[in-house]
């Protein structure tokens, strides 16, 4: 697939070295190695994309290219469909979980604008319906979804501190998840404290934004249900990006704007839903900037 550099492989190496396979669920932490396929695009991945964005989320290596930004997806199940685990495209493999039951875990993709190297991206999650939609792999409240952002050039940590001053909208759409014990802590996204060794008082990894030495994992994510859900958060998480690292002055009410047309789409069409999310973003970036609790947010927090 042009744009998408990847042929299924069958095998790949764990964390100890075993060649393992893609197509099996493997134990706790003993998947195979996610493959980069966020390089690779040709001139007519990119052609539709505006020069601005071009410039902004493209990085050319010869006659190919390669995104700038890159998403990794963690789909947790209670149970996966029968026939529906084999190897795809989409996913390095699968794993149990501790929490939930099952993991799917994607290659590291890709993160872009509308277009057609996004298209393809988004061929992919079609492709992985029976594994990411609960209507053939259920999950339950118990499951999440993390998502872990990569910027080429940026530390996990110079990340973090680039989408804290827009990460709001996370918290007001995930809010529900933030007392869960597994990404409870550093709800602030704080800075780790060399002196303390903590992230704000705690130096646990159940963070709501993880650092990971090159990339941040969002762990407050909700469960994936369906194949939408996947697109609109690929959308919400490029735009989160591009917009904290391209235009790291900008002002959090033009970025809500930027992201109320997903946000509406999220709740499909239910514009007083997406217009409660807009103003617990609001909220929820003052708490971030600030520590300020309003009481709107307080029963989240406390």
């Amino acid at each position: 697939m042009q744009g998408l550099q990847f042929t299924l492989q069958g095998k790949g190496r764990n964390k100890y070295g075993d060649l393992v396979s893609r197509g099996q669920v493997q134990g706790y932490h003993l998947k195979p190695h996610a493959v980069d396929i966020s390089k690779g695009a040709h001139r007519v991945d990119i052609a539709g994309l505006k020069k601005a964005e071009q410039r902004d989320v493209i990085l050319s290596e010869g006659n190919e290219f390669a995104a700038k930004f890159t998403l990794g997806i963690e789909v947790e199940k209670n149970s996966l469909h029968r026939s529906a685990v084999k190897e795809y495209p989409l996913l390095c493999g699968f794993e149990r979980d501790g929490s939930c039951g099952y993991e799917a875990v994607s290659h590291i993709l890709p993160l872009l604008p509308a277009g057609q190297w996004r298209t393809k991206v988004f061929d992919l999650f079609v492709q992985a319906e029976k594994i990411i939609d609960d209507r053939y792999s259920p999950s339950d409240k118990r499951c999440g979804g993390h998502m872990t952002l990569g910027v080429a050039g940026m530390t996990g940590d110079q990340l973090r501190e680039a989408v804290r001053n827009f990460s709001g909208i996370v918290m007001a759409l995930f809010r529900k998840r933030l007392k869960n014990s597994y990404c409870k802590h550093n709800l602030r996204m704080q800075a780790w404290d060399d002196n303390t060794g903590h992230f704000n008082g705690w130096a646990s990894k159940y963070q709501m934004a993880l650092v990971k030495d090159n990339v941040l994992e969002f762990r407050v994510v909700a469960r994936f249900q369906s194949v939408k859900q996947v697109m609109r958060r690929y959308e919400l998480m490029y735009e989160l990006v591009n917009f904290s690292v391209n235009n790291p002055g900008g002002s959090h009410e033009t970025f809500l704007k930027r992201v109320a047309p997903i946000v509406l789409s999220m709740y499909n069409g239910n514009r007083e839903e997406a217009d409660k999310v807009i103003d617990y973003a609001r909220k929820f970036q003052k708490f971030i900037n600030s520590g300020a609790i309003h009481p709107d947010i307080a029963e989240f927090l406390q």
